[in-house]
Formats: C-alpha cells, sequence, structure tokens
C-alpha cells in the first residue's frame, strides 16, 4: 500500500469516528433534554408526614443540665406524586427541645416508596444524661412545673426522585413535626400499664423541606 493511500484510510477512519462521536453526543444531549422536559411538566411535590403519636418511656431532668429521655414516635409519610417514586437513601430521627437535640439519632433503614404510597415508622429515640444548655435546662424545668412541654420530632436525610427509568440525584430533605408533652393531672397522655409510659395522640401536620 502506497503512503497516500495509507493517509487516505487513516482520514476515512477519522470521520468515522467523528460521526460516531457526534452522533452519540446528539443522542444523549435529546435523552437529557426529553427528562428535563419530563422533569419540568411532572414538577415533583415533595412527600407530606404527620406526627401520629408520640409515647414517652423517660423524661428525667432531675440532675442539673442533665437530661435522659426515652421516646417512641409514629410518623407516616406519603408521596402525593402520580408518576414519581422516592428512595430514601438516608433518614435520621432525633428529638430536639428549643433547638437543642436532645437525644441521639435513630436511622430508618432505606426505603422506596412508590406512587400515592404511604409508610409508617415507628422508631425509638433516646439519649442518656445528654448535656443541655443552662438557659434551656431553666426553661425546661419551668415548662414542666407548668405541666406543658414542646418538643420537636426532626428527620434529616437524603432522597432521590424515580421518573420511569430516570433517577436524580441526592436532595437533602428536612422534617419538623411539634409535640406538645403534657405532665400532671391535665394531661392529655394514655398511661401503658405499669410500665410508666404514656402515650399522646397527636396527629400532627409537619412541615418539610427539600
Amino acid at each position: 500500500m502506497s503512503v497516500k493511500e495509507c493517509g487516505h484510510h487513516k482520514s476515512k477512519k477519522k470521520k468515522i469516528f467523528k460521526r460516531i462521536f457526534w452522533w452519540t453526543a446528539i443522542i444523549a444531549f435529546i435523552v437529557l433534554v426529553t427528562v428535563l422536559i419530563i422533569w419540568a411538566i411532572l414538577q415533583p411535590s415533595k412527600p407530606t408526614f404527620i406526627l401520629q403519636d408520640v409515647t414517652v418511656y423517660a423524661f428525667n431532668a432531675s440532675v442539673a443540665n442533665f437530661l435522659t429521655s426515652n421516646f417512641q414516635v409514629t410518623i407516616s409519610s406519603r408521596n402525593p406524586n402520580d408518576n414519581i417514586g422516592i428512595y430514601y437513601d438516608r433518614l435520621d430521627v432525633f428529638i430536639s427541645y428549643q433547638s437543642q437535640q436532645i437525644t441521639l439519632p435513630t436511622s430508618i433503614p432505606p426505603s422506596y416508596q412508590g406512587h400515592k404510597e404511604v409508610d409508617i415508622w415507628s422508631p425509638f429515640v433516646s439519649g442518656n444524661n445528654v448535656p443541655v444548655a443552662p438557659f434551656n435546662y431553666q426553661g425546661l424545668s419551668q415548662d414542666q412545673n407548668n405541666g406543658n412541654v414542646l418538643i420537636n420530632v426532626k428527620l434529616d436525610g437524603k432522597v432521590r426522585w424515580k421518573v420511569g427509568a430516570f433517577v436524580s440525584g441526592h436532595y437533602h430533605i428536612y422534617i419538623r413535626c411539634p409535640a406538645f408533652i403534657t405532665f400532671g393531672p391535665s394531661s392529655s397522655g394514655i398511661k401503658l400499664g405499669d410500665s410508666g409510659a404514656v402515650k399522646y395522640q397527636l396527629v400532627q401536620r409537619c412541615t418539610v423541606g427539600v
């Protein structure tokens, strides 16, 4: 084969590779634009969360600036979307008082929530001798004496949206569920046997941020 023929052969191969590259790029671009258009049309709605109840097994602030607590919370989550599924890749539950976390986080196992599906979780969350800021401890003691304590059940995690075969990247999700815990003669809780545990039926809608 002559040098001229060899050069012509290389040039032809180069053109073929270029065509393959550009066709691949065009197809990928069309697929991406299609997915984005579908995504824009569907406009995924945030899941809704409801705090069904809170059971208090321990809530002891007898030692100054320390709190020992043990709760079981029941939370329902609903996917309101018709054509979009939700992957809950990480979801941690904890409880706070006056913006201070008072329990360790409890992880809810990863799950997938289909269209219009409802999931219910009942994790335990607790903290043993958790340090409490002096001004929060003072407020907590006063609230207990008044027979009414406002706590917040919080969830923090990562979700992904699923549209057909397309799965989005991770989005941060943050849920806040206020709960009034009452003590003393005016308590609205239900005592559970001799265990000392008290259950509060709340059915409280939560705020959701994504």
